[in-house]
């Protein structure tokens, strides 16, 4: 087979799996996840059984690759900014935990349905889908950030993996109902947490943003002495 055939082929394999992702996508907003059926997708894209099953196992696995293509938007706003060599380990770290923000990289509609309670596997597999992806991109930079002397952290992986299930969790409004005020005051003690874990200052990331960026009225909502101040 020629190179220009396998290409073509390829084109189409990838053209038709996205066609049913999209298909699938719609219906888990229309009808949730656990009311489409396989033979909804099927009538969707208006394809047979056989071929859903080329493509896909399960309505489980379509589920995963459409959480996927929303996780990797995440991962690759991280790595793009890993890969810059001008700014400081602890700058890196902010802007990778910014590059996170699921609102930004979810469409409203997908958002809204992975908070549905009747979607619970759904939401689930998304934030595993972050924490097992995003803790060995964020690993590089507090490695990064402890050859260079600037924090020191005995346990990498574990302590990425468990700052990032309770950021993701605490902060989900889809688990969790907060009003802003309690939500400034999580924000504030996962700051305080990261910086436990990394052996750095009190408010170490909050200076640090005001040194550099003069974003202290910005950051200072969620300093944690006014967080005390709120307890």
């Amino acid at each position: 087979m020629e190179w220009g055939e396998t290409m073509r082929i390829t084109k189409e394999y990838d053209e038709r799996r996205s066609e049913i992702l999209d298909a699938a996508e719609r219906l888990f907003h229309k009808k949730g996840y656990d009311k489409c059926t396989v033979n909804d997708i099927l009538k969707e894209v208006a394809i047979a059984k056989g071929t859903f099953y080329y493509y896909f196992k399960s309505k489980e696995e379509v589920m995963d690759a459409i959480v996927s293509r929303y996780t990797d938007i995440v991962i690759t706003r991280a790595e793009e900014m890993l890969k810059k060599d001008d700014i400081s380990p602890e700058e890196k770290l902010i802007h990778a935990f910014m590059a996170m923000g699921i609102n930004d990289a979810f469409d409203s509609n997908v958002l809204k349905e992975v908070n549905k309670t009747e979607n619970a596997l759904f939401h689930e597999k998304t934030l595993n889908q972050i924490v097992t992806a995003m803790a060995p991109v964020l690993v590089k930079v507090i490695e990064e950030g402890s050859e260079k002397k600037v924090w020191s952290c005995r346990y990498p992986l574990q302590y990425m993996q468990i700052f990032l299930a309770a950021s993701l969790t605490l902060t989900d409004k889809g688990i969790f109902e907060l009003d802003d005020n309690s939500q400034m005051k999580i924000i504030a003690a996962l700051i305080s947490m990261l910086e436990k874990m990394l052996d750095v200052p009190e408010d170490f990331f909050i200076s640090y943003l005001c040194r550099t960026k003069g974003e202290c009225k910005k950051v200072g909502k969620i300093s944690k002495k006014r967080a005390q101040d709120w307890v």
